[in-house]
């Protein structure tokens, strides 16, 4: 019970990986605010402990919806200790050159990817600064570590994570903020294997690059979450932890 009567927000919450993230934190003690830009409501529902668990819609691109995403844990729980900036695009992506992705495409991930991010932390930072303090995890990704090409975009994006992982672990120190950040590999959640274009991406090559030489799931990576949303890592911030079964091994 390494979260007992934290409040934690989870973004992209409603399924996939960002599920086993919230579903992990409640078995941990922490009551929890699924948000979301599909039925987050429903996937509180999922949960069983309606007095524990809050679902919120919410486009994190959407800096008045991060606003009220806040507002409504806050409303709900009193306080929020725990931020993880899960909510990204990639699943629904199609691999292709760099020079051959739609504008459109590009702006949004770039959108929910790295100013979603900024959007839910700035919402959240002036009640942790309050209380006195607070963790902030964001979701980069190994892939950064790889330079994959054909996925400009997104690695782009969680590149970006990375650096602003380190640049607000130097600003909200003082307040007793820790900002770290978990990469993890290639995860077959819901959402990849829902879409054949990114869930068969150069599968062979990544198996062989692992240490550990099977699937990975979302299970696989909560346990780095809850650490780095809990006191066990207290006194670390700015860091990136890499779980991708032993792919990559220098620093982000």
């Amino acid at each position: 019970m390494r979260l007992r009567d934290k409040v934690a927000i989870v973004t992209g919450g409603a399924s996939g990986i960002g599920f086993a993230y919230a579903r992990r934190f409640l078995a941990e003690g922490a009551r929890v605010v699924i948000a979301d830009v599909t039925d987050a409501t429903a996937a509180a529902d999922k949960l069983g402990n309606a007095a524990s668990v809050l679902g919120v819609r919410c486009d994190v691109s959407d800096a008045a919806a991060a606003r009220a995403m806040v507002d409504a844990a806050a409303k709900r729980f009193g306080r929020v200790d725990v931020l993880v900036n899960n909510a990204a695009v990639f699943a629904a992506l199609k691999p292709q050159p760099f020079d051959e992705i739609p504008e459109t495409e590009w702006q949004r991930v770039m959108a929910v990817n790295v100013t979603g991010v900024w959007n839910c932390v700035c919402a959240v930072v002036p009640i942790m600064r309050g209380q006195g303090g607070g963790r902030i995890v964001n979701v980069a990704s190994a892939i950064v570590g790889k330079g994959t090409a054909l996925l400009l975009h997104y690695v782009t994006s969680k590149g970006a994570v990375v650096a602003m992982t380190r640049a607000l672990a130097r600003e909200l120190g003082p307040a007793g903020i820790t900002v770290n950040a978990v990469a993890p590999g290639y995860i077959l959640s819901d959402g990849v294997r829902a879409n054949p274009d990114i869930g068969a991406f150069q599968l062979d090559a990544i198996m062989r690059a692992r240490s550990l030489k099977r699937d990975a799931y979302p299970e696989d990576v909560e346990g780095a979450v809850v650490f780095l949303a809990s006191d066990d890592s207290a006194f670390m911030s700015g860091q990136t932890l890499i779980v991708d079964g032993g792919s990559v091994f220098s620093t982000l």
